[in-house]
C-alpha cells in the first residue's frame, strides 16, 4: 500500500478497522476537525484492492471538510469505507463491529449513510455507539437523507440554469441523469415534476425499470450517457467520471449533479471551463444530505433542513461570483469559499465544542425516546 498520498492531502488521522470474525475490513479517514468533529457517511463498495479503498476514503473525507465549510456547518470532514459487496456481505455483526470502532474515537467522528448503506445498517451501528446520525424516525432521527440531497441538487441546478440560460426553472430543459440510486431516483422525480425532459441510465436493471415505468423517462445504456445531447448533465453515481476521456464526449452546457468527487483531477475542472461548460462544484451542490443529518445532532426540524438546503442556490451563486471576480474555474472558486470560512471560523472555534455536541445529541435522543 502506497502511503505517499497521506502526505499530500493533510489528513489528521486514518484508522484501519479489521475484525475477521465478522468479515469487517474498513478505513476511517479523518481529514480536518477545525470547525468541529468530523462528520461523514459510511460507504460500502467492492473495491478492486485496498489501495483503491484508501484513496477513496481520503478523497471523500477531504471533500466532506470542504462541504461542511461551504454549507456553513460546524463540522469537520471524515469518511468510512467498508471493503465489501453491499448486496451480499452485510450483517448485523459487521455493522456493530464498525460501531464499536467508531465508539472508541469518542466523538472525534460521527457517521451516517452513504453508497451501499441504509438506515437499517445505521441502526445496527447505533447499538454500539451514539456517534451516528441519519437514524430512523422511530429513534428520533431524520431518516433517509437522500430526499434532501436531491432537493439541494435541484436548488443548485436552478442557480446554474439561471447563470447559463437566464431562466429560473428547468421547465423544457433536457437533463441527463447518470445513476438512479437513492439520490438520482429522487432527483428524476423532482425534475419531471418541474417539467424537465429526463434521460437517464443505471447499471441496475431493476432501478431502470422502476424509474421508466414511474416517470416515463428515456433510458440509455450507461456507456452512452456522455453522448446524450442535453442542457444539463447530472452525475449521480460514483466519482471520477469527469476526465479527459469523458469530457470531450459531453454535449451539455451545465454539469450539475449529486456524485462526490466528480472531477478525476483539478485539471478536469479546467478542461470543462475551457469547453464552456458551467460546472457546479460537487461538494457545494450535494450538501443537502449533510445538512439534513447535521441538524439531527441539534434537534431535527424538516422545515429548517429545507430552509438551509435552499441556501445551496445562493452558495453556488456566490461561487460563480468568486469565479468571475478572481478569474478562476468554479471548482477552485468553491475551494476559496470553503477555505475562507475554515480560516475565519476556525480561529474562534470553542475548545469544548465536542463535549457540547455530545450533550446535545444525548439529550435530544433521550427526549425522542420518551416521546416514542
Amino acid at each position: 500500500m502506497d502511503f505517499k498520498i497521506l502526505e499530500t492531502m493533510g489528513h489528521e488521522e486514518v484508522v484501519f478497522c479489521h475484525n475477521p470474525a465478522v468479515g469487517l475490513k474498513a478505513i476511517i479517514a479523518i481529514h480536518n476537525t477545525i470547525l468541529g468533529p468530523a462528520l461523514g457517511g459510511t460507504r460500502m463498495w467492492a473495491y478492486k484492492n485496498d489501495q483503491d479503498a484508501l484513496e477513496d476514503a481520503l478523497r471523500l473525507s477531504r471533500g466532506m471538510t470542504y462541504k461542511s465549510a461551504a454549507a456553513g456547518l460546524n463540522f469537520g470532514g471524515g469518511k468510512v469505507v467498508i471493503i465489501g459487496d453491499s448486496k451480499k456481505d452485510k450483517s448485523e455483526s459487521l455493522f456493530r463491529a464498525l460501531g464499536a470502532f467508531i465508539e472508541r474515537m469518542k466523538g472525534q467522528f460521527i457517521t451516517g449513510e452513504d453508497v451501499g448503506i441504509d438506515v437499517n445498517d445505521i441502526e445496527f451501528m447505533f447499538m454500539e455507539t451514539d456517534y451516528v446520525t441519519g437514524l430512523s424516525k422511530a429513534h428520533g432521527g431524520s431518516g433517509d437523507p437522500s430526499p434532501m440531497t436531491a432537493y439541494g441538487v435541484l436548488q443548485g441546478m436552478l442557480a446554474c440554469v439561471e447563470k447559463k440560460f437566464g431562466q429560473k426553472n428547468v421547465n423544457g430543459l433536457t437533463v441527463a441523469v447518470q445513476g438512479l440510486g437513492h439520490v438520482g431516483f429522487r432527483l428524476v422525480e423532482l425534475l419531471t415534476k418541474e417539467g424537465a425532459k429526463v434521460i437517464a441510465c443505471d447499471a441496475d436493471e431493476k432501478s431502470v425499470q422502476i424509474a421508466q415505468e414511474k416517470f416515463k423517462i428515456q433510458i440509455v445504456a450507461p456507456d452512452k450517457i456522455y453522448d446524450v445531447k442535453c442542457d444539463v448533465f447530472a452525475p449521480c453515481a460514483l466519482g471520477g467520471i469527469l476526465n479527459p476521456k469523458t469530457i470531450p464526449l459531453l454535449k451539455c452546457k451545465v454539469v450539475s449533479g449529486a456524485a462526490n468527487n466528480q472531477l478525476r483531477t483539478d485539471l478536469d475542472g479546467e478542461l470543462l471551463n475551457k469547453k464552456g461548460i458551467l460546472y457546479a462544484p460537487d461538494y457545494v451542490i450535494n450538501a443537502g444530505g449533510l445538512i439534513n443529518v447535521a441538524l439531527e445532532l441539534e434537534g431535527y426540524s424538516e422545515d429548517r433542513a429545507r430552509l438551509l438546503t435552499r441556501n445551496i442556490y445562493y452558495n453556488l451563486k456566490r461561487t460563480f461570483e468568486i469565479s468571475e471576480e478572481q478569474k478562476l474555474p468554479p471548482h477552485i472558486a468553491a475551494d476559496r469559499l470553503a477555505e475562507e470560512r475554515l480560516d475565519k471560523v476556525g480561529r474562534i472555534r470553542r475548545s469544548h465544542f465536542l463535549d457540547k455536541s455530545k450533550i446535545r445529541r444525548t439529550n435530544f435522543l433521550a427526549e425522542k425516546k420518551k416521546a416514542v
